[in-house]
């Protein structure tokens, strides 16, 4: 689980989305060696677990373990996800490209299921919280 913090639908036939990934990551690893992964559209109200997710490694912290310890994790097509995200996808990377310090993905839409109602996580919301710089 990380936080992605540039994400952009691609194309709507076929259904596409580009992925940003920060050089250096664990996410970067192992995205690049599954070649699938799910993107999941957080709300805002879950401005809390970007600490979590994006500000800590999951070289040295089980992201799973403390978000299953909370409660927060379901299933869905094999996956874990947070049980409380407004939606999920599942990409498989078909082209990837250098962007400065993060890892350009464009992925196929595989599949997608809208999970609950809300108001997305935005970059705005989170400099407004000042949990990013901006």
């Amino acid at each position: 689980m990380h936080i992605c913090t540039y994400v952009t639908g691609a194309s709507m036939e076929p259904k596409r989305m580009a992925v940003a990934v920060y050089k250096g990551t664990k996410t970067l690893e192992l995205v690049e060696k599954e070649k699938e992964f799910v993107l999941q559209l957080l709300s805002k109200d879950q401005f809390s677990l970007i600490k979590l997710l994006g500000q800590t490694s999951g070289r040295t912290v089980d992201k799973l373990a403390r978000l299953q310890k909370k409660r927060l994790l379901a299933e869905w097509k094999t996956y874990p996800v947070l049980n409380t995200a407004l939606a999920y996808m599942e990409l498989s990377i078909i082209q990837t490209m250098d962007a400065g310090d993060h890892v350009l993905f464009l992925c196929d839409v595989k599949s997608f299921r809208n999970n609950l109602d809300g108001e997305a996580l935005t970059l705005n919301i989170l400099r407004k919280k000042k949990i990013i710089r901006g």
